[in-house]
């Protein structure tokens, strides 16, 4: 006989239904349509309770689920509309203002010499009077050798009002921000000099928050002075602190492409060995019943001023309230099903916050924790050995395993990646982390400071080990680009094709490869459609210049960027990943290469028919013999050319307008262009374009 699915499960998919579709509604009134069904439906349920037996309700079982599901549908988008901060009347954008009082609602981050915090708006001050307000803000400050101490969460601040809506991404396939930023509420971002931030003397924080932050950056302190090695020490800050400020891009690629980022994210592991050495080290408290009370109490405000002190994250606070039941329906001497356990704390966390059901970190904790619970025993069954050590390694190899299955189709999603020897690299640190958990904490909690050169030595090996097994060949497969479409199919097709071999149900096997064959068919749609690619990609960028030249699954990008530089892996690389480029040439402005569909020499570049006029400042004070006629003119290096002479000596359809022109020169050409009969691309904190030539 099939067990029912758990009451949790059965209302909140409908919940995230509800604030899935909901969530970048902007229409105000929808909100009195929703609040009224939910009233309506939550009335009539009332109604057939009451009647459920004259009427004979029961037989009509069906139409009362879906009554139900409505009404967390509609709770759902009630919730998200209720979080969603612009559509309060009192957010601050909503008022023009001169200054702003503010206070530091999270801890700041430095890196370099840029400060960020996320600020909450309190009032804002107009010319006559001031008004309470709403809302969060971005505030974006570059230190100087004279600035004062950094602000603190809790600060309050007064500031000018020059915010500005966050941008969307201006080249294709980068990174979303504004979307990323949106999903914590905070949808304006302001650029401060340090004497714009003015101190207003009060304090607006949690006395709890301030205190964890205050200790943690003790905490990371005191590793500081301990560890001298710096890559050691932002590992254990990490680890055991949650405080990944201090990892450097070299530690995070060698973690994140053997499959173990994982480990430097505080969650259910950490977590679970911190209420492990809590109930060692209080077990003499179960002699009696008061004691218990205590030790029940102490546990559940230990872990949960842990969960603080790290950050509360989405992976963190899911492990905390699962912990939280476990260990009180324990004490109760009950018997909480994990499952039901996941469900709940999925459904107080979304409470909570219903955004986080967008959180990569929500949704890739949820997703390993269901396949420990649904899969693992699965797994784990399908082989027994009679050594027990061997039993011990095949459970291990099970719980990764379990964990991968679910969580790749994610991780590929977004990191566009997949780990080969995950397996191996996880057995590896599998000891060495639990290790590290105990030793770390023993040198905080009980100054232990004798253990800090083995606990340093076991970290360094720990990395040295992940990198060696990065360097393995075919150590992670990547340039995965999925989308959206691409993602459900692939998690459909898991769990259909799972289901049907643990419960040997050949429908579901079935469809599972139905939807396999779509999935196969669309990636080969996309294979064919990059075959066939040709166009140009003209890329915005801050300070430097960008344009691709794509033909079949080659490019050629004439820029100042190389491959190994920051900004091309940031804002051109997920453009050559989504067109699957596997061969990328990049050339300088002044070069001189001829290919077989491309030549550039001269400054003049031709890409098949597609012919562009390459101006700098060696055309200053210059004319030309002869007309030209070209498809585009792209200016570069802030030539001294008026933009009455360029449509007299050129024939061009096109005027490109590259980063390295200086900001009057910019502004210069985008006040004529009027003049011009074509249009005038500026790829300066703009939207990138794109020619196709197909």
């Amino acid at each position: 006989m099939e067990q029912t699915p758990p009451v949790f499960i059965r209302i909140l998919l409908p919940f995230c239904m509800g604030i899935w579709v909901l969530r970048d509604v902007r229409f105000t009134k929808l909100n009195l349509l929703l609040l009224s069904s939910t009233i309506f439906i939550f009335t009539l349920l009332l109604i057939i309770n009451y009647l459920y037996v004259s009427l004979k309700v029961y037989h009509y079982k069906r139409i009362i689920a879906i009554l139900v599901y409505l009404l967390f549908f509609s709770l759902g988008g009630l919730w998200c509309f209720r979080h969603t901060t612009t559509q309060n009347p009192s957010c601050f954008s909503h008022t023009k203002a001169a200054f702003l009082k503010i206070s530091v609602a999270d801890e700041p981050q430095q890196h370099g010499t840029v400060l960020r915090f996320k600020a909450k708006v309190w009032y804002n001050y107009g010319t006559m009077k001031k008004r309470p307000s709403t809302g969060f803000l971005l505030v974006t400050i570059r230190l100087n050798s004279l600035h004062r101490d950094n602000p603190k969460y809790g600060e309050v601040y007064l500031i000018p009002a020059h915010y500005t809506p966050i941008d969307p991404p201006c080249n294709p396939g980068e990174f979303d921000f504004r979307f990323w930023l949106a999903n914590q509420h905070v949808e304006h971002q302001i650029f401060l000099q340090p004497e714009e931030l003015v101190p207003d003397g009060e304090y607006k924080g949690s006395s709890l928050i301030a205190f964890a932050l205050k200790l943690r950056q003790q905490q990371t302190e005191v590793y500081r002075k301990l560890i001298k090695n710096d890559a050691a020490f932002a590992v254990a800050s990490a680890l055991i602190l949650g405080y990944r400020a201090e990892l450097d891009a070299e530690t995070l690629s060698a973690y994140s492409s053997t499959g173990t980022i994982h480990a430097l994210s505080v969650s259910g592991m950490h977590v679970g060995i911190v209420y492990l050495v809590l109930q060692a080290a209080l077990s003499w408290m179960n002699r009696k019943r008061m004691l218990k009370v205590a030790k029940l109490l102490l546990l559940l405000v230990t872990i949960w001023f842990y969960t603080l002190l790290t950050g509360y994250s989405a992976s963190v606070l899911r492990s905390a309230i699962m912990l939280s039941l476990f260990i009180i329906a324990k004490h109760m001497g009950k018997n909480a099903g994990g499952d039901h356990v996941l469900y709940i704390s999925a459904f107080c966390l979304l409470l909570y916050d219903p955004f986080l059901l967008w959180d990569a970190g929500f949704q890739l904790s949820y997703m390993a924790v269901l396949g420990l619970i649904w899969l693992e025993p699965k797994i784990r069954t399908l082989m027994s050995f009679k050594w027990r050590w061997l039993q011990k390694l095949w459970s291990l190899i099970a719980v990764s395993i379990a964990a991968q299955i679910l969580t790749f189709p994610l991780s590929s999603y977004y990191f566009h990646q997949f780990p080969v020897y995950f397996i191996l690299s996880n057995l590896f640190i599998t000891l060495p982390v639990a290790i590290l958990m105990y030793s770390g904490l023993a040198i905080l909690l009980f100054h232990l400071y004798w253990l800090t050169p083995a606990f340093e030595w076991l970290i360094l090996f720990m990395n040295k080990g992940l990198a060696a097994i990065a360097l393995l060949p075919y150590s992670s497969i990547g340039g995965i680009e999925l989308n959206k479409t691409e993602l459900v199919l692939l998690y459909l097709f898991l769990l259909l094709c799972c289901h049907g071999l643990l419960h040997r149900r050949k429908a579901f096997v079935f469809t599972a490869l139905v939807l396999l064959t779509c999935l196969q068919g669309l990636r080969a749609r996309d294979k064919i459609i990059s075959l066939k690619q040709k166009e140009i990609i003209l890329f915005s960028l801050k300070k430097n210049y960008a344009v691709a030249f794509v033909c079949a699954r080659t490019a050629i990008l004439v820029t100042d960027l190389k491959p190994a530089d920051r900004d091309f892996k940031v804002h051109l690389q997920p453009a050559l990943d989504e067109r699957k480029i596997s061969t990328v040439t990049c050339l300088p402005w002044n070069s001189s290469h001829r290919f077989r569909y491309f030549n550039i020499q001269n400054h003049q570049l031709y890409f098949r028919n597609f012919r562009i006029l390459l101006i700098d400042s060696s055309f200053n004070r210059k004319k030309l013999n002869r007309k030209l006629v070209v498809d585009a003119v792209w200016l570069h290096g802030s030539p001294k050319v008026k933009p009455s002479e360029l449509k007299q000596e050129i024939s061009f359809r096109e005027l490109w307008i590259d980063a390295s022109n200086k900001n009057y020169v910019l502004k210069a050409y985008e006040r004529d262009s009027i003049n011009f009969s074509c249009p005038t691309i500026v790829l300066k904190n703009k939207k990138a374009s794109l020619i196709n030539l197909k």
